[in-house]
């Protein structure tokens, strides 16, 4: 693969339910969650990554896949990993990936920090995902931005 054509992303997980209702994902299973959903495309390279904030780095092909198809990857790895775990795919919460391409310059020369023209993504459980957007005002957020520079995936109601 030309690193020319890489993208990097960095996930991190909003967990916006009770541990009662969906178990917790400790930051090396939600980890596994991407390298395991997104093993069968070998353009993607995931790893765990040491920061407070962000949890997990993807490496994709942007000649192969959009930033939004990586999005709507990890939707459906996270979904599958709940699946898994027993519980009812009528019973999942709203997963949200929300992603957004930093601009303005790092905050830290950390390998394992966002970098300018890297995709921050934030991947998000919810019972409600209309509540969560309008909570964050994401609307209000994104009104701004170029289309190119940001992407939204919503999986419910599998």
């Amino acid at each position: 693969m030309n690193n020319l054509s890489l993208s990097r992303m960095l996930l991190s997980h909003n967990f916006d339910i009770s541990a009662e209702i969906i178990p917790t994902l400790s930051r090396e299973e939600f980890a596994e969650v991407f390298r395991i959903g997104l093993g069968d495309r070998p353009s993607c390279q995931t790893r765990l990554v040491n920061h407070p904030h962000w949890t997990v780095e993807i490496l994709f092909d942007r000649d192969r896949f959009s930033p939004k198809q990586i999005g709507e990857f990890c939707a459906e790895a996270l979904a599958n990993k709940r699946i898994s775990q027993g519980i009812d795919p009528k019973s999942l919460p709203e997963i949200l990936v929300l992603g957004g391409v930093k601009t303005t310059p790092p905050t830290s020369s950390s390998l394992d920090a966002l970098q300018t023209g890297d995709w921050g993504v934030d991947v998000v459980e919810t019972l409600v995902g209309e509540t969560f957007l309008k909570g964050i005002a994401w609307e209000t957020t994104i009104a701004s931005k170029s289309i190119d520079m940001i992407f939204k995936v919503e999986l419910k109601d599998i």
